[in-house]
């Protein structure tokens, strides 16, 4: 599990193809003072996904992607280069400083523009309508594995406002209009739209 608050920007340093080349080894240039100290097998999200590592260096770690994971979200996109969203899982105790995030991304969505607004800029996104549902206007949503909070909502996407901040310590300084977005809903929305499925 996540908070969806971003702990590093990281960096895609090597795309190898494995099983047959469907699936992919990412390796991922980590900026954390203890990067050699992650165990292997621990979960870190990555831009969203919640990857598994399985090599690790003194600043850099390595993930296996499926081709199921690569289909369903950005990663079969990344290149060496790509930057990318880290946060490490976390531990009983830590801060609960956004939402509660799983790292497993419900579906893609794009970033339609982008308008300053007082002191931060105001992001549109569009979404499927299965996914669109389950945003509602002051919940949470996650993008490429930030934690926001959307301020506007309707049946084609919604909007969250980024801060300077946030923009310099996340992917956001690099997104552009036109861009594929991994999106997870509020896990409580997934669990109520559900329930009330039964009604």
């Amino acid at each position: 599990m996540f908070t969806g608050i971003v702990t590093a920007l990281g960096r895609v340093r090597a795309v190898d193809p494995i099983g047959a080349g469907r699936d992919m080894r990412l390796t991922i240039t980590a900026p954390w003072a203890d990067t050699a100290s992650i165990a292997m097998g621990a979960s870190i999200a990555c831009s969203g996904c919640c990857l598994t590592a399985v090599a690790i260096g003194e600043d850099w770690f390595a993930a296996d992607v499926s081709a199921e994971t690569l289909a369903r979200t950005t990663l079969g996109r990344w290149r060496a280069g790509t930057p990318v969203n880290l946060e490490r899982s976390l531990r009983l105790g830590d801060e609960l400083g956004g939402h509660i995030v799983s790292g497993h991304v419900d579906g893609l969505g794009t970033a339609v523009s982008v308008t300053p607004e007082n002191g931060s800029h105001r992001w549109r996104f569009a979404v499927p309508a299965e996914l669109a549902r389950y945003v509602a206007v002051k919940g949470s949503v996650a993008v490429d594995g930030v934690s926001l909070t959307v301020n506007e909502a309707d049946e084609h996407g919604f909007g969250v406002n980024i801060i300077p901040h946030t923009a310099a310590v996340t992917t956001f300084s690099a997104l552009a209009a036109g861009d594929a977005v991994n999106i997870e809903i509020d896990m409580l929305a997934r669990y109520v739209a559900r329930l009330a499925e039964f009604r």
